[in-house]
């Protein structure tokens, strides 16, 4: 199969089991395929597009062909079964452009720190796979963004779209994150071990991530480099990619990614769509009031009421213009404010 154009080579027996590095696979939420079932099913989805590789037990790849762009995922097995049909979020963004993907999956938090997955990194280069295609876009968030950046390095001239990734869980470097103390066994410090310094391949990087999340902005810093551009998504919070796809932005940005198009200017353009995201507004007004700026927060809400009807705020805006006029202020004539 590595012989062929555009196809990924088979590294299931090439290399030994990793040592301390695979974590245990999670147990099966209701309504999800079984392990087996889902396998079986990526198996022969590889078979008729492209190709599908178990990385020994707790990584695979899925492989499909179709254009000159190659979207590379990283994602979680239990979040991938739990999306229509169990199939990877790239996946399904590739097909709707008519793009090639490949999708590395892990069972559990893994960071892909595994021999097996060095390996088919390595297979991919010595066999010029990512030289077939015009345009290599990697993606991922969390542990899996930290590692599209790592093997972001495989492929010089990428470009790396993630969002809230750690740079690495190396103690000695970020002791100060107290998240993943029970998986600073994992090696940190071998092959493809500094997600920062293995973006110095790529032409462009975009970290997303909520400067308000201490942790995520701490990480986010370590990416300081000429190439990367850092996106600021405040009052998301630490789940940022979720609220980001449930707004549609994330696969905005990804699909300006691999069109070439991909600018912060683009970003921020797409991420006003936050002003007409209810749980983003009600977050926002929850900010402000526990801030402590009852104005600011009665300007929110006839901001918000002026676009959208929306009950809650309406409601919001009369008691806080209650507490304003007890304190001998107002609100400017409409007209007068600006935007949320």
């Amino acid at each position: 199969m590595a012989e062929e154009k555009g196809r990924a080579p088979n590294t299931k027996h090439d290399h030994p089991r990793p040592e301390q590095t695979e974590m245990p696979k999670p147990a099966k939420p209701r309504g999800q395929l079984a392990h087996s079932e889902w396998y079986a099913q990526l198996e022969k989805l590889g078979a008729d597009h492209g190709g599908f590789d178990r990385l020994g037990d707790a990584h695979c790849a899925l492989y499909l062909e179709d254009s000159p762009t190659l979207l590379v995922t990283f994602e979680c097995g239990e979040n991938v079964r739990a999306r229509a049909k169990g199939r990877p979020m790239g996946w399904t963004i590739a097909e709707e452009a008519g793009w090639s993907q490949l999708s590395l999956i892990a069972e559990g938090s893994t960071w892909f720190r595994s021999p097996q997955v060095y390996g088919y990194f390595d297979e991919l280069v010595d066999d010029g796979f990512f030289d077939d295609f015009e345009r290599v876009v990697f993606f991922g968030a969390g542990d899996c963004g930290y590692a599209a950046a790592a093997f972001s390095v495989a492929a010089p001239g990428s470009t790396v779209v993630l969002v809230n990734p750690q740079a690495t869980l190396d103690p000695r470097v970020t002791e100060w994150d107290p998240r993943f103390t029970a998986h600073r066994r994992i090696s940190f410090t071998d092959r493809y071990g500094y997600a920062p310094d293995m973006l110095e391949a790529s032409e462009r990087a975009y970290v997303m991530y909520d400067p308000e999340a201490t942790f995520d902005a701490m990480h986010t810093a370590l990416f300081t480099r000429k190439n990367v551009t850092k996106l600021r998504c405040r009052h998301l919070g630490p789940k940022l990619a979720d609220e980001l796809d449930r707004m549609g932005v994330l696969s905005e940005v990804i699909d300006a990614a691999c069109e070439g198009m991909l600018t912060d200017q683009v970003f921020h353009r797409l991420f006003r769509t936050r002003r007409d995201n209810p749980r983003y507004l009600r977050r926002l007004l929850d900010k402000t009031e526990t801030a402590g700026h009852p104005y600011l927060a009665a300007m929110l809400c006839r901001n918000v009421i002026s676009r959208h009807r929306a009950p809650r705020f309406r409601r919001r805006l009369n008691e806080l213009q209650e507490t304003l006029a007890a304190e001998g202020r107002a609100l400017p004539p409409l007209g007068k404010e600006a935007g949320a």
